[in-house]
């Protein structure tokens, strides 16, 4: 025990909170892997839908979680309280809004996407507030740098979605797609564990100065712009094929999706470290390219490796993890994993543009999402045409971002 926390003491916050973003990744694929074997692919697809809405949620999130961020480094005192109140205001308010469009169009959203059943769009409705909390919250504690309590926010929801979901698929006689649907719900509760509303006061007017008010405002537009574009390029894909193609096809290709996104979710830990860095060091007058370059070489790397990984192991990855019925996928895999890697790689320089109020490359990202869109509208005769799609546009969008990085630099 003595060793154990002589080891603890060595280790810095922010390698901490990368052991614990691996670990939160291991347990949502493990989460995900559990359901593809029990289910199967057509039952998975269901599952593999509300996962994908998780996600979406996750980048709206990310629109307080990012500015609460940034704001927590520039605020302090009074300006920091009151855009606190006012920010968890605003997140509950669009929480409501958002659970509201899911349990009114849910029969809708059935038609749209061919579940079983419209109801598990209305047990996730009822999670979707404390979701938008949980991304002030965690905001909060990343400002800060505060990564010990950022990752136990992280770990208590992903691990209470892990244990409840399998207790509901297991032994409850509902659909499993509702089964998954309260599983995730109900972990946005646990995953506002820890949080700190000493000092907030939802009915409290919003007292920050206009100027500040004005600056708050347009960060937040921006990111939500670029985190629609987010939600568009990492998500229509999936959303895409669930409408066009078969249930059975479209649990195969999320099973792809699932293990090609695995340099995405680890790359996204960097991101997570960066935006304070560079916003302080901003704020510092210090230079903020070398913390850009460190964090691009090591998604470039890991990049390398999954890829390489992926294109001399592809059936024996997909039996590992999600069995003999999805091995169709093999020769996809390091092709999905390639434009995974592309658009992880542009995701470091955008985020770092963002971070530096510079928003060119987010109109970027948002025009080429809509490609993809469009692209994969025209083109869908196959998952492999869907694929090639994505990494064309891929690249156009990782070549863009590296023009505007070298011209801004030139």
């Amino acid at each position: 025990m003595t060793a154990f926390r002589l080891i603890l003491k060595k280790v810095s916050p922010e390698q901490l909170f990368m052991g614990s973003v691996l670990l939160v990744n291991g347990g949502n694929y493990l989460y995900n892997l559990l359901l593809g074997r029990i289910l199967g692919p057509e039952a998975y697809a269901d599952a593999a839908l509300l996962v994908t809405l998780l996600l979406v949620f996750s980048f709206l999130g990310m629109t307080f979680q990012l500015a609460t961020t940034k704001f927590a480094v520039l605020f302090s005192g009074n300006d920091w309280e009151s855009f606190l109140n006012r920010t968890y205001k605003q997140a509950i308010a669009v929480g409501i809004f958002v659970a509201a469009v899911f349990v009114y169009f849910a029969k809708d959203l059935q038609e749209l996407f061919h579940t079983s059943s419209p109801y598990m769009f209305v047990a996730l409705g009822f999670g979707i507030p404390l979701y938008f909390v949980m991304s002030v919250n965690r905001g909060t504690y990343q400002g800060r740098q505060d990564f010990n309590l950022l990752s136990i926010t992280y770990q208590t929801e992903m691990w209470s979605r892990l244990l409840i979901t399998l207790a509901f698929v297991i032994f409850s006689p509902w659909d499993p797609g509702i089964s998954v649907a309260l599983g995730i719900a109900f972990s946005f509760l646990f995953g506002l564990i820890p949080s700190n509303f000493k000092g907030i006061s939802i009915g409290r007017p919003s007292l920050l100065a206009k100027p500040l008010a004005l600056n708050v405002n347009r960060f937040m537009v921006l990111t939500l712009g670029y985190e629609i574009t987010q939600i568009i390029i990492n998500n229509s894909d999936v959303l895409m094929v669930k409408h066009y193609f078969e249930a059975g096809e479209a649990g195969l290709y999320a099973s792809l999706a699932l293990i090609g996104r695995v340099v995405y979710f680890v790359a996204w830990m960097f991101v997570m470290l960066l935006l304070p860095a560079v916003v302080q060091k901003e704020k510092n007058n210090e230079a903020t390219t070398p913390i850009l370059f460190r964090y691009v070489g090591y998604v470039g790397l890991l990049s390398v490796s999954i890829i390489t990984t992926c294109y001399f192991f592809p059936e024996l990855i997909i039996q590992l993890m999600f069995g003999e019925a999805y091995v169709s996928m093999a020769d996809l895999l390091w092709q999905y994993a390639l434009a995974t890697a592309l658009f992880a790689i542009g995701n470091i320089f955008t985020y770092y543009f963002l971070s530096l109020d510079r928003y060119v490359p987010v109109i970027i990202s948002g025009l080429l999402g809509l490609s993809q869109i469009a692209g994969i509208s025209l083109l869908h005769r196959s998952l492999e045409q869907v694929v090639h799609v994505q990494i064309g546009i891929m690249l156009l969008l990782l070549g863009s971002q590296l023009l505007f990085f070298i011209l801004k630099k030139g």
